[in-house]
């Protein structure tokens, strides 16, 4: 047996990431990948992943620098793959008897297996896009993320894979503890291979909880670490419930955990759940999800979507556009150019034709192409942006091209009920129109109403897969393709599912559609509820709400705004709290006025948002949740900022509020004075206590808002 001496490259005890907190201040230290001591060896100064190179390659420390932990227990593959129903291990060593923590100094018996597949080289880089981006609306971030990326290589010697290639990627970026990982795998041979399964991430993990008895699901998972893949979907607006790939596992070869029954979810791997058989042709490549692993130093929900927001900002940085669009419902031409030209006479960037509308992306007949080809030069003769609305998932389109329910053999099963299956030949000719649509008109926008939303299909006869194994990985792909091609064009995505990381830009806030039924007083409160839920883990560019100017989903007069100038006050108070918010709001109807004294209501709420632009798209502090029996309120912070906050706050009852609060500025980066100003220009001068709190007074007549800047 080979007796391996582990000497890992240690940090001093107090690193300089303890020191500061990258949330405030960046750190000035950049992503470098290097070989010290036989070992490869990833830090950023956040983040330190250390492997050894012999006799395979294994990784054996994971550390926080921010928090010192040290997140690994015990040495795994760095992947496993599955061909033609036999399990191979991509690197990794075995041998390790103690799976409680990983000994630093000595580590016997550990050596490879004959079967896995072996390291033979390694490449450094800088990182590449992994989308071409080209943004074309108002954004907080232009830049495309950087740092260093590490391809590792591996073959098998077994004589049945010696044509088999793998490559385990990594790319670890400036500025946050984040690090992404993919797996690639090559056919070189000559003859066709099944994939059953590419898990890309294998972690031995500490665990977060002693318990002696329990379920894995009773028992809390890795906080230590966050992971977000881009296989996600199912509507939920939520990544967590989206996502498909992450499983938390028992390990029953760590026989010193304290649960009698080896039950502790302390083994992560990374693989769809539904890609049971992809077929890999000879000199094919296959390519597997990207995890995007994300080091958490705190329980803190407030602070873990903060980073969590640096994540987005930095990896899918087009989620950071942030165009202020009307959603206009049109029966005609016309209609299409009067909103536009009120978006012209009031500052906004951008006109949606909404669902209703007369809009039909799927007629390519020259005569439709042409008349919307018209119609988006006058838009953009204006400098205004124009974009479309079209349903793809949930509707029936026939039993050849719907998706096939495993357990009848007839359409039917799907998500919602019947749907297209994008692998059928409509939903190709789908892909290929929409493409098409944008590509000849020049419009600017999409809002892709039901997009893949993970059906799997039994069908043998459709072109886009072959049969129910491939259907879900298939599908996912043209999806994604679809996405990575209009964003690569310049075109801006509203998608209401997760497809944040393949090139959409927006999402709703979480909503139900029927509550804008109800009585406006009764839609500003649940509204601020949303706002607030809806940003603790997005951006607030990510997200947008709604404001049915005409009548939505049942509902009377005290519903809608129209007639808009009867109803200014709720209709101001609605645009301020939504771009108060830097959340932007679908505006659903045939105008944005009606009279002059509503233009300029509309217009000095735009000039407003403006002004206040780049902090108004900061992340945001959860003041307080809306309740309708006292003050509520959030504050966005921006520590890189001259203006450090823009604090929002609302006053739901039908009495005047004086109230003192303790107002938390730690995420503004101010430590001990704080300059806040109101509404009327007036400022005050404060002294941050030792907590970076101040105490807070403030007046809000009923009924009504205010906003207070803080430098």
């Amino acid at each position: 047996m080979k007796t391996l001496i582990i000497l890992l490259f240690l940090s001093p005890l107090v690193s300089e990431a303890q020191q500061a907190d990258w949330l405030i201040k960046p750190t000035e230290k950049k992503a470098s990948i290097f070989i010290k001591n036989k070992q490869l060896i990833l830090d950023n100064g956040l983040v330190r992943r250390v492997f050894l190179l012999d006799p395979n390659v294994s990784c054996i420390s994971y550390t926080n620098l921010s928090s010192g932990q040290e997140l690994l227990r015990s040495i795994e593959p760095e992947a496993r793959l599955v061909f033609n129903g036999t399990s191979y291990n991509v690197g990794g060593l075995s041998g390790q008897k103690e799976k409680a923590y990983l000994r630093l100094e000595v580590e016997n018996n550990l050596q490879k297996k004959d079967s896995d597949f072996v390291f033979t080289n390694y490449s450094i880089s800088d990182i590449k896009p992994f989308i071409h981006w080209k943004p074309t609306t108002w954004l907080t971030n232009p830049n495309q993320a950087k740092g260093k990326t590490v391809t590792l290589e591996f073959i098998s010697n077994l004589p049945a894979l010696k044509n088999i290639m793998v490559q385990v990627h990594y790319e670890l970026y400036d500025g946050l503890p984040l690090m992404t990982k993919w797996v690639s795998v090559e056919n070189k041979s000559s003859a066709s291979i099944k994939i059953n399964r590419v898990v890309n991430e294998v972690l031995g993990l500490v665990e977060e909880e002693s318990a002696v008895v329990g379920k894995p699901e009773e028992m809390k998972k890795q906080h230590g670490i966050y992971f977000e893949t881009n296989y996600a979907f199912n509507n939920a607006m939520r990544y967590d419930i989206s996502d498909q790939t992450t499983h938390w596992k028992t390990d029953l070869s760590y026989t010193s955990q304290v649960n009698y029954n080896f039950e502790t979810p302390c083994l992560l791997e990374i693989y769809p759940e539904k890609a049971p058989g992809i077929v890999l042709a000879p000199n094919e490549v296959f390519k597997s999800v990207r995890t995007n692993e994300l080091l958490m130093d705190s329980y803190d929900r407030q602070r873990r979507g903060l980073m969590l927001k640096q994540m987005y900002r930095t990896i899918a940085p087009w989620t950071t556009q942030n165009p202020i669009f009307m959603h206009l419902v049109s029966k005609n031409d016309q209609e299409v150019i009067n909103a536009i030209d009120q978006c012209v006479a009031t500052g906004y960037e951008a006109v949606i034709l909404s669902f209703g509308s007369h809009l039909e992306m799927e007629d390519t007949t020259t005569a439709n192409l042409n008349r919307w080809k018209a119609l988006a030069k006058y838009a953009h003769d204006h400098k205004i942006l124009l974009g479309g609305y079209s349903l793809f998932s949930s509707r029936r389109i026939s039993d050849e091209d719907d998706v096939v329910d495993i357990k009848t053999g007839k359409p039917g099963g799907a998500f919602f009920g019947n749907a297209p299956c994008f692998g059928s030949k409509w939903g190709l000719a789908y892909r290929d129109k929409i493409k098409n649509f944008f590509s000849y008109t020049g419009f600017d926008i999409w809002e892709n109403d039901g997009p893949y939303p993970g059906d799997v299909c039994a069908s043998t006869k459709h072109p886009g897969h072959l049969g129910y194994d491939d259907s879900q990985w298939k599908q996912m792909e043209i999806q994604k393709g679809l996405y990575h091609s209009l964003n690569e064009s310049g075109v801006y995505i509203n998608a209401p599912d997760w497809y944040f990381l393949d090139g959409t830009h927006k999402i709703a806030l979480g909503y139900r559609e029927v509550n804008f039924s109800l009585p406006r007083p009764q839609q500003k409160i649940i509204n601020r509820q949303n706002i607030h839920d809806g940003t603790l883990e997005k951006i607030p560019s990510m997200a947008w709400g709604f404001v049915p100017l005409t009548k939505y989903q049942g509902g009377g007069p005290e519903a809608v705004l129209e007639p808009l100038s009867e109803h200014l006050n709720d209709y101001e108070q609605l645009m301020m709290q939504y771009y108060g918010a830097g959340v932007q709001a679908c505006y659903r109807g045939p105008r944005l006025y009606d009279t002059e004294t509503t233009r300029q209501m509309v217009a000095k709420t735009i000039l407003w948002y403006k002004k206040y632009r780049n902090i108004l798209n900061a992340d945001m502090i959860q003041l307080r949740r809306a309740d309708g029996r006292d003050w509520d309120g959030w504050m966005h912070v921006n520590p890189a900022l001259a203006q450090k906050g823009l604090m929002m706050l609302f006053n739901p009852t039908q009495v005047p509020i004086t109230r003192t609060i303790s107002l938390p500025l730690y995420y503004t980066g101010l430590s001990k004075i704080a300059i806040i100003k109101d509404v009327k220009g007036v400022s005050k001068t404060y002294t941050l206590n030792r907590d970076y709190t101040i105490n807070f007074t403030f007046t809000i007549a009923a009924d009504s808002y205010s906003w207070f800047l803080i430098e």
